[in-house]
């Protein structure tokens, strides 16, 4: 294997654990109780402490937020008001890019290289939203006839709980929180309590770019802690979380006690599906990139390759030959591709994945083993083949750089393996054929079909899932209106001309 060897930078050697405080109510607090000490997966050191939030600071959060909401001025804002402080603060993001990208790459052991292009297109996602704050409004009606007027407003929907995973820190409470703010709400945000640095500094980002007290606040600490509170808690009006479908479901769950709005991205097993047709030499390497871009921890990992049989036996070779020269090791290496996997415990749940496919009779065709480079935790890029339907590894979420290789006949049969899961967040197709890719892309049961591409994004495009993928969508023009209520209007013009009860007449 081809693989870069994992050193150390100096700038590593010499780091100092940074310590960081939570965000209430425009103010910074240590917290109460003992930090939480971030290891990072790469180097096996301790690069950051953040305070481990309690339900009280929670509380104290959702208090902060309700408000603001209430009271400040935030909500009552010209849309043009904030999007000017979202375009600001969008400078600003780019102005500490640097900054932000190593602290996502040394906390959750991320490429580098590849943290850039998501702050990059972070960005872009906070300059989107502020575009969108001014076009949201409402309607009118008046077709109703000469005595009814009918306006629907769209107000801010309230008190947002933000809570997002380690595996794009920075990323994905871009895809909430600046579609939240332009519609006039306030939040609280939980990140992941392994890769909480980038968030914090959004916090320092948003108060210099002029976001005021309350509007915004970020509460470090774990899920049953501080998570808890936030989807339970009765001043919060709406749930929008990204992670695993297991804690989606308690989610929804703490949500249902007070019949509060809930938005989930959720988990994905995606297919790809490839015909005879298709342009193999694109096609193997958007299956390498797929499966192993951000280490396979993607929910949009394009970890199931369904595969035409009589293309089947050549295409395996050619994606093992390529996994090979992946480059793994270091995150700040600009050259690495692969990075760390984000604990320990999660690369054995990975290896126990295999070890479970091995036994139900997949062969492995590349990797399968953990590297040691003498810290971190690393897996080489892993390609399953002879899997079938029925295996662990071919329905569930391994959430790592292993690639499962399932086999079709019929059109029909692709369609029916693609679909057969509980999943439905994103799929490919790869055909020169439209006919194929049309048929795919309509009765593939997910949020995304990609045809002749994989994991291409943009801004205005929404993104979310069927079934267990989740609820709503992120992104796209529709975006700031999921946090909003409509408001209806109903205005009489005039003398009433419909009585219910007979009218009386008048006393003389």
């Amino acid at each position: 294997m081809v693989m870069t060897v994992l050193v150390a930078p100096k700038a590593l050697v010499d780091h100092r654990a940074r310590d960081f405080k939570m965000l209430i109510d425009g103010r910074w607090e240590a917290g109460t109780v003992q930090p939480i000490e971030r290891v990072a997966p790469s180097h096996g050191v301790v690069v950051s402490r953040y305070p481990a939030g309690t339900k009280a600071d929670a509380e104290r959060a959702i208090a902060a937020a309700r408000n603001a909401f209430d009271n400040g001025p935030w909500p009552r804002m010209t849309a043009s008001e904030r999007s000017a402080v979202l375009l600001k603060a969008a400078d600003l993001i780019s102005a500490r890019a640097e900054e932000l990208a190593y602290l996502d790459a040394i906390e959750a052991g991320k490429p580098i290289s590849q943290v850039r292009g998501e702050i990059a297109g972070s960005v872009d996602i906070w300059r989107y939203a502020a575009a969108l704050a001014r076009d949201l409004h409402g309607e009118s009606y008046n077709t109703l006839g000469d005595g009814t007027l009918g306006v629907v407003l769209r107000e801010a929907i309230g008190v947002v709980s933000i809570i997002t995973p380690w595996n794009f820190p920075f990323l994905i409470v871009g895809q909430k929180l600046p579609f939240a703010l332009a519609a006039g709400c306030t939040a609280v945000v939980k990140p992941s309590e392994l890769t909480s640095g980038s968030t914090l500094v959004l916090g320092e980002i948003l108060q210099e770019a002029g976001v005021p007290a309350g509007v915004v606040n970020i509460v470090t600490g774990t899920g049953p802690e501080v998570g808890a509170v936030m989807t339970s808690h009765s001043e919060v009006d709406m749930v929008s979380f990204t992670g695993s479908t297991g804690v989606g479901r308690l989610t929804m769950t703490n949500a249902a006690q007070t019949l509060k709005k809930v938005s989930l991205e959720l988990g994905g097993k995606n297919p790809q599906i490839v015909f005879p047709d298709a342009d193999l030499d694109a096609f193997i390497d958007a299956a390498v990139f797929g499966a192993y871009f951000n280490a396979g921890e993607c929910c949009n990992a394009g970890s199931r390759l369904i595969l035409h049989k009589s293309i089947a036996s050549d295409v395996v070779k050619r994606v093992a030959e390529l996994a090979r020269d992946v480059k793994v090791g270091d995150p700040l290496d600009p050259s690495t591709q692969v990075g760390a996997i984000i604990t320990p415990q999660h690369l054995q749940k990975i290896s126990g994945y295999l070890a479970g496919a091995r036994e139900s009779g997949a062969t492995v065709a590349q990797g399968g083993e953990v590297l040691d480079f003498g810290m971190g935790q690393f897996m080489a890029p892993t390609i399953l083949d002879a899997v079938t339907p029925d295996m662990a590894v071919a329905r569930e979420e391994v959430f790592g750089p292993v690639l499962s290789v399932l086999t079709f006949e019929t059109t029909g049969e692709a369609i029916s393996i693609a679909n057969q899961i509980d999943y439905g967040l994103s799929a490919g197709v790869w055909s020169r054929d439209f006919d194929t890719c049309m048929t795919i892309g309509r009765k593939v049961r997910a949020g995304t079909v990609w045809m002749n591409t994989f994991m291409d994004g943009a801004s205005e495009l929404p993104f979310g899932g069927y079934k267990q993928s989740g609820l709503g969508r992120e992104l796209g023009r529709h975006a700031v209106e999921d946090y909003t209520e409509t408001k209806t209007l109903n205005m009489h013009i005039g003398a009433r001309t419909s009585w219910w009860m007979p009218k009386r007449e008048t006393p003389a």
